[in-house]
């Protein structure tokens, strides 16, 4: 059995309408979702209150808790991939997406979802946190951009009763555990709320393993997992069993650290064979957990 909730996040379910996707996920026997607001699903531009009681209404009816994520693709910008982040050269693009995570904020209260997670995305020149080659005065900059915008979000998020969860992302500007601890260094007092979203797939890329030591050491920091494997490093989240993932080490891990928020499988690349993906990966969980998880 185990002590935290699990989840599917709804990019993998990308070609379902959302109150489908709860039902089927509900029906599979998830206990969470994870609810990536896109242009087919809580489109932030075309949703309104009547939705998200309707989503709410509904996720409470089928016992499933609800997560936030940040992820869409081309939500805001239909030709670039996650543009605009936070470390944008223009003011005015970083409070674009400012806005958008103050929306999912927002979004996630009305939902009663305990958690929204964000991820720095990729710098203007594609700099990252720990290449020295970037120069100090540069980094500089971008964690001075970073650091303001989720010392604002945090604030908003206290006012609304959410927790923020920071996820690494490989390729990113912060793309490794270690830069998330660096994060809340440098935001003092004001990031002392700041969770950590974990994604077990990218430690596999960016080589920070064993996943369970990692998970051990930042137990304390833990308010959301993705779940996903990965082969070869490479940024590419697989179902279970294709890559190199150990899922047993993982899964035992979250239950000995008593982790109890929710664990949400990630295949964002399987929505084409989506109701698929997530019964074989609940059965793959459950046949390390034991049909009760």
């Amino acid at each position: 059995m185990s002590v935290f909730r699990l989840g599917y996040n709804t990019n993998g379910l990308a070609h379902h309408r959302l109150d489908d996707a709860l039902r089927l996920l509900a029906e599979l026997g998830y206990g969470g979702v994870a609810i990536t607001p896109d242009v087919g699903q809580l489109d932030p531009q075309r949703s309104d209150a009547r939705d998200l009681e309707a989503i709410a209404g509904l996720a409470a009816d089928l016992d499933l808790t609800i997560a936030i994520e940040t992820g869409a693709r081309f939500l805001l910008d239909p030709k670039r991939k996650h543009f605009p982040t936070l470390l944008e050269e223009d003011l005015a693009d970083r409070y674009r997406r400012l806005r958008f995570l103050i929306q999912a904020i927002e979004t996630a209260a009305a939902l009663g979802a305990e958690v929204v997670t964000i991820f720095s995305g990729m710098a203007p020149g594609g700099e990252r946190a720990e290449d020295e080659q970037a120069g100090a005065a540069r980094l500089e900059v971008l964690w001075e951009r970073l650091c303001e915008g989720i010392a604002g979000l945090l604030a908003t998020a206290r006012e609304r009763g959410v927790r923020i969860g920071f996820e690494p992302e490989p390729g990113m500007f912060l793309e490794r555990p270690a830069a998330f601890l660096e994060l809340r260094r440098r935001l003092g007092s004001a990031g002392e709320d700041l969770g950590l979203t974990l994604d077990v797939g990218h430690l596999l890329c960016t080589d920070d393993l064993p996943a369970g030591r990692v998970i051990s050491e930042l137990r304390e920091h833990l308010v959301h997992v993705h779940l996903a494997d990965i082969r070869g490093r490479v940024h590419h989240h697989r179902p279970f069993g294709e890559g190199d993932l150990d899922l047993e080490d993982v899964l035992s891990s979250l239950n000995k650290v008593g982790y109890g928020g929710m664990a949400a499988v990630e295949l964002s690349r399987d929505s084409h064979r989506g109701a698929q993906a997530a019964e074989e990966a609940l059965t793959r969980i459950r046949d390390i957990l034991g049909p009760g998880a």
